[in-house]
């Protein structure tokens, strides 16, 4: 609760852009900081946190932060200053309370009630006017998905009068099951579902592709995690979810070879490591648990850099095209540099917590079946080959002679790259706090 009290005394701040800033960087270096045992703490029957709960708010928190960093155009134009920070301190509120309560129709208000933030920084904030059809996609998508939960939560209440995870027991039926977890499903979002999320990516200023693939589709497998409490004797059906995700992993890699978007690439790119996500959780195994978790961590920092980064190169050339973003490794060297860490973080190099995770998913998928080999094989291969693909098109070659370039790049921005990249290689050093 003192998170929330916190966060709540935030709003009168929106007048002040770096006390904003700094007030939510302090209150995460506080979390972090906090003697916490891992435990359900006894803050209230409903509302608590474990390993998973922590991180998530963590990466949350630490997000948000560089959300608002990477938004200094807003600042600069007076583009909705107010309004924009208000959304922001939405988005914490919204997001800790999805991740810390225990009782499963709480998480489900938070978890749809975190959409209606995000749909503002599209609709806001966006670039295009297609950005309306984005939102509208982001919202029917997870509305379409949500309902069929909700109505299985209040057929749970009806017969254990209670929501609380720990204290559901009822004999499962496939219509339960399906209906619980297909909410999560499409948020993540997993292959023949995933349409909403490069639309709304490529609309969406850099701040909400930053919070959508930093965070929102988290709380897909973070809501996998808490249903698989109560329907762990119910798993038999989790075989088509796997095959899904294993051929969609492939598929995507493929796809994301085509793309001539640099932010509809970086897109696909989170589609088909959800992929693997999804294929972990549903394994069932410890493996499969701890290298999501880890996953999902990772590719919330190094996507959310690779966003920024591709805002970096809009805001000097005004376009995310690969035709005509080229050669920025003469005119920004420093950056070229991130752009060749983040890229290889992307692919899963070490020392990144992504290297980790992928390690634990391929042991975990490989135990479940061996006939997943092929796919992981295709997946790795093709990860490694747009990763590349992604650094060599935009930093090499023949810079577009039509293009009056601003600046080598800000203080600012370099912090900002560094504020993602540093915490996703370090964590790796400390991987024993995740899997405790």
């Amino acid at each position: 609760m003192k998170i929330l009290l916190f966060t709540f005394f935030l709003i009168p701040l929106c007048l002040n852009w770096w006390l904003m800033m700094f007030s939510i960087m302090l209150l995460t270096f506080m979390i972090i900081m906090m003697n916490f045992d891992y435990i359900f703490n006894n803050l209230s029957y409903n509302y608590g946190m474990d390993v998973f709960s922590y991180w998530m708010i963590i990466l949350t928190l630490w997000v948000v932060f560089l959300m608002i960093m990477s938004s200094y155009k807003i600042k600069i134009y007076m583009l909705n200053t107010k309004e924009f920070l208000f959304m922001n301190i939405m988005l914490i509120m919204f997001l800790v309370l999805s991740f810390s309560c225990t009782n499963l129709f709480m998480f489900y208000i938070w978890f749809e009630s975190s959409m209606i933030p995000i749909l503002f920084l599209i609709l806001g904030w966006g670039y295009q006017p297609e950005r309306l059809m984005a939102g509208v996609y982001l919202i029917f998508y997870t509305l379409f998905a949500s309902f069929p939960m909700l109505i299985s939560i209040f057929y749970i209440y009806s017969f254990n009068f209670t929501t609380f995870y720990f204290l559901i027991n009822l004999n499962m039926n496939f219509y339960i099951y399906i209906s619980l977890i297909l909410a999560f499903l499409f948020k993540m979002p997993m292959f023949f579902v995933h349409f909403w999320l490069p639309s709304a990516h490529v609309e969406a200023p850099v701040s909400g592709s930053m919070i959508l693939a930093g965070v929102l589709l988290k709380l897909g497998g973070y809501g996998l995690y808490r249903v698989f409490y109560f329907m762990s004797n119910y798993i038999m059906y989790n075989y088509i979810w796997i095959s899904i995700s294993m051929l969609g992993s492939a598929i995507i890699g493929l796809l994301c070879l085509c793309q001539v978007d640099i932010k509809s690439m970086i897109a696909y790119s989170s589609v088909s490591h959800m992929a693997l996500v999804i294929g972990g959780i549903m394994t069932c195994n410890l493996y499969g648990f701890w290298g999501s978790f880890i996953l999902m961590l990772g590719h919330g920092l190094c996507s959310s850099g690779l966003f920024s980064l591709a805002n970096m190169m809009y805001e000097r050339t005004h376009s995310r095209s690969f035709l005509i973003n080229k050669g920025f490794l003469t005119f920004m060297p420093s950056m070229s540099m991130f752009w060749f860490l983040f890229s290889i973080n992307n692919m899963s190099s070490p020392p990144s917590l992504n290297l980790l995770g992928e390690v634990m998913l391929i042991n975990s998928l490989m135990a479940w079946s061996k006939s997943t080999m092929l796919f992981l094989a295709l997946s790795s291969l093709f990860s490694c080959m747009y990763s590349i693909y992604l650094y060599s098109i935009t930093q090499h070659g023949n810079m577009y002679g039509g293009l009056n370039y601003e600046s080598y790049g800000s203080i600012r921005e370099y912090l900002i790259l560094i504020f993602h990249w540093f915490p996703l290689n370090i964590l790796f050093l400390s991987c024993n706090s995740f899997i405790t």
